[in-house]
């Protein structure tokens, strides 16, 4: 479980390259829906919830994550296409 603020959520989102999230939804075997969801999206037709707890507060809100799995890949991809 992890405790983070909406806005920076979104931010790690907002930054991974084009083609993550349906990586991150291969490697994780769910849909790419599913991984948006998990980022703040609301499409639950397409996908699934995510395990995300979504309480008011500064900076859009603090994120209660049941599982850090998508966020750990998101900042792996993140660092791995850190420019050096």
């Amino acid at each position: 479980m992890k405790i983070i603020t909406f806005n920076e959520l979104r931010r790690i989102k907002n930054q991974l390259p084009q083609g993550s999230i349906q990586q991150m939804a291969d490697k994780l075997n769910i849909s790419p829906q599913t991984v948006r969801n998990y980022f703040g999206g609301t499409d639950y037709d397409d996908g699934h919830t995510s395990g995300i707890h979504i309480e008011p507060g500064p900076d859009g809100g603090y994120v209660t994550l049941d599982d850090t799995k998508i966020l750990d890949m998101a900042i792996e991809i993140l660092e791995t296409n850190k420019p050096e």
